[in-house]
Protein backbone atom coordinates (compact mmCIF):
# COMPACT_ATOMS: atom_id res chain seq x y z
CA UNK A 1 0.00 0.00 0.00
CA UNK A 2 2.58 2.37 0.48
CA UNK A 3 3.91 1.93 -3.14
CA UNK A 4 0.28 2.99 -4.31
CA UNK A 5 0.18 6.10 -1.85
CA UNK A 6 3.46 7.02 -3.63
CA UNK A 7 1.46 6.73 -6.53
CA UNK A 8 -1.44 8.81 -5.46
CA UNK A 9 1.70 11.79 -4.47
CA UNK A 10 2.02 11.66 -8.53
CA UNK A 11 -1.79 12.23 -9.30
CA UNK A 12 -1.53 14.99 -6.83
CA UNK A 13 1.09 16.66 -8.14
CA UNK A 14 -0.39 16.09 -11.94
CA UNK A 15 -3.39 18.31 -10.32
CA UNK A 16 -5.82 15.05 -10.14
CA UNK A 17 -7.50 13.37 -7.53
CA UNK A 18 -4.71 11.88 -5.34
CA UNK A 19 -5.30 7.71 -5.91
CA UNK A 20 -2.87 5.60 -6.61
CA UNK A 21 -2.84 1.83 -7.49
CA UNK A 22 -0.74 -1.07 -8.87
CA UNK A 23 -0.69 -4.60 -10.02
CA UNK A 24 1.22 -7.90 -7.97
CA UNK A 25 1.21 -10.52 -9.90
CA UNK A 26 0.55 -14.22 -7.98
CA UNK A 27 4.27 -14.32 -6.75
CA UNK A 28 3.63 -11.06 -5.40
CA UNK A 29 5.58 -9.28 -8.03
CA UNK A 30 5.29 -5.72 -8.91
CA UNK A 31 3.69 -5.78 -12.48
CA UNK A 32 2.39 -2.30 -12.97
CA UNK A 33 1.31 0.69 -11.15
CA UNK A 34 -1.14 3.58 -12.13
CA UNK A 35 -2.33 6.78 -10.47
CA UNK A 36 -5.44 8.81 -11.48
CA UNK A 37 -4.69 10.95 -14.75
CA UNK A 38 -7.99 12.27 -15.71
CA UNK A 39 -6.94 15.66 -15.40
CA UNK A 40 -3.30 15.18 -17.45
CA UNK A 41 -4.85 13.30 -20.56
CA UNK A 42 -8.79 14.41 -20.95
CA UNK A 43 -9.77 10.48 -20.37
CA UNK A 44 -12.50 10.26 -17.76
CA UNK A 45 -11.33 6.28 -17.51
CA UNK A 46 -8.22 7.33 -16.68
CA UNK A 47 -8.37 5.86 -12.99
CA UNK A 48 -5.53 4.83 -11.41
CA UNK A 49 -6.41 1.19 -11.26
CA UNK A 50 -7.83 1.15 -14.84
CA UNK A 51 -4.27 2.27 -16.11
CA UNK A 52 -2.41 -0.25 -13.79
CA UNK A 53 -5.15 -3.40 -14.91
CA UNK A 54 -3.78 -2.17 -18.83
CA UNK A 55 -0.37 -1.79 -17.80
CA UNK A 56 -0.56 -5.57 -15.84
CA UNK A 57 -2.27 -6.99 -19.13
CA UNK A 58 0.05 -4.99 -21.51
CA UNK A 59 3.15 -6.87 -19.63
CA UNK A 60 1.67 -10.25 -19.15
CA UNK A 61 0.26 -10.24 -22.94
CA UNK A 62 -3.14 -11.78 -21.50
CA UNK A 63 -6.25 -10.10 -20.32
CA UNK A 64 -7.13 -12.62 -17.45
CA UNK A 65 -5.28 -11.46 -14.60
CA UNK A 66 -5.76 -14.67 -12.65
CA UNK A 67 -3.91 -14.89 -9.36
CA UNK A 68 -3.15 -11.34 -9.80
CA UNK A 69 -3.81 -8.58 -6.09
CA UNK A 70 -4.85 -5.07 -6.99
CA UNK A 71 -3.72 -3.05 -4.53
CA UNK A 72 -5.54 0.78 -4.42
CA UNK A 73 -5.36 3.69 -1.94
CA UNK A 74 -9.44 4.04 -2.32
CA UNK A 75 -12.26 1.80 -2.75
CA UNK A 76 -12.95 1.39 -6.56
CA UNK A 77 -16.03 3.11 -8.04
CA UNK A 78 -18.17 1.06 -10.10
CA UNK A 79 -16.27 1.28 -13.47
CA UNK A 80 -13.26 0.58 -11.70
CA UNK A 81 -15.43 -2.70 -10.34
CA UNK A 82 -16.65 -3.68 -13.48
CA UNK A 83 -12.76 -3.76 -15.08
CA UNK A 84 -11.60 -5.68 -11.78
CA UNK A 85 -13.90 -8.34 -12.63
CA UNK A 86 -13.42 -8.24 -16.09
CA UNK A 87 -9.93 -8.51 -15.96
CA UNK A 88 -10.28 -11.91 -13.60
CA UNK A 89 -8.05 -10.71 -10.46
CA UNK A 90 -8.15 -12.32 -7.38
CA UNK A 91 -8.02 -10.20 -4.99
CA UNK A 92 -8.62 -6.61 -4.25
CA UNK A 93 -7.03 -4.48 -1.19
CA UNK A 94 -7.92 -0.89 -0.86
CA UNK A 95 -7.25 1.71 1.60
CA UNK A 96 -10.26 4.37 2.19
CA UNK A 97 -13.52 3.36 1.98
CA UNK A 98 -15.75 5.75 -0.92
CA UNK A 99 -18.85 6.05 1.22
CA UNK A 100 -20.07 7.58 -1.79
CA UNK A 101 -18.87 6.04 -4.69
CA UNK A 102 -17.15 2.80 -3.32
CA UNK A 103 -18.21 -0.75 -5.44
CA UNK A 104 -16.49 -2.78 -2.95
CA UNK A 105 -18.28 -2.99 -0.48
CA UNK A 106 -19.28 0.44 0.80
CA UNK A 107 -22.26 1.88 -1.21
CA UNK A 108 -22.25 -0.99 -3.46
CA UNK A 109 -20.60 -4.32 -4.01
CA UNK A 110 -20.18 -4.79 -7.51
CA UNK A 111 -17.11 -6.89 -6.74
CA UNK A 112 -18.96 -9.47 -5.07
CA UNK A 113 -22.46 -9.64 -6.15
CA UNK A 114 -23.16 -13.21 -6.84
CA UNK A 115 -24.74 -12.89 -10.29
CA UNK A 116 -21.50 -12.12 -11.71
CA UNK A 117 -19.11 -14.94 -13.10
CA UNK A 118 -16.53 -13.87 -10.85
CA UNK A 119 -15.55 -12.51 -7.42
CA UNK A 120 -12.18 -11.55 -6.31
CA UNK A 121 -11.55 -11.31 -2.69
CA UNK A 122 -11.81 -8.08 -1.57
CA UNK A 123 -9.27 -7.08 1.40
CA UNK A 124 -10.71 -3.62 3.04
CA UNK A 125 -9.02 -1.16 5.20
CA UNK A 126 -5.15 -1.52 4.77
CA UNK A 127 -3.51 1.48 5.98
CA UNK A 128 -7.37 3.42 5.81
CA UNK A 129 -6.19 6.40 7.61
CA UNK A 130 -3.24 7.66 5.64
CA UNK A 131 -5.08 6.96 2.40
CA UNK A 132 -7.82 8.91 3.89
CA UNK A 133 -6.04 11.63 4.86
CA UNK A 134 -4.62 12.31 1.56
CA UNK A 135 -7.87 12.60 0.23
CA UNK A 136 -9.21 14.58 3.06
CA UNK A 137 -6.71 17.24 2.41
CA UNK A 138 -7.06 17.36 -1.21
CA UNK A 139 -10.69 18.03 -0.87
CA UNK A 140 -10.45 20.41 1.74
CA UNK A 141 -7.41 22.38 0.01
CA UNK A 142 -9.99 22.35 -2.90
Amino acid sequence: MEHALEQAELALRGGDVPVGALVLGPDGELLAAGHNEREATGDPTAHAEVLALRRAAAKLGEWRLTGCTLVVTLEPCVMCAGALVQSRIARVVYGARDEKAGAAGSLWDLVRDRRLNHRPEVVAGVLEAECSARLTRFFRDR
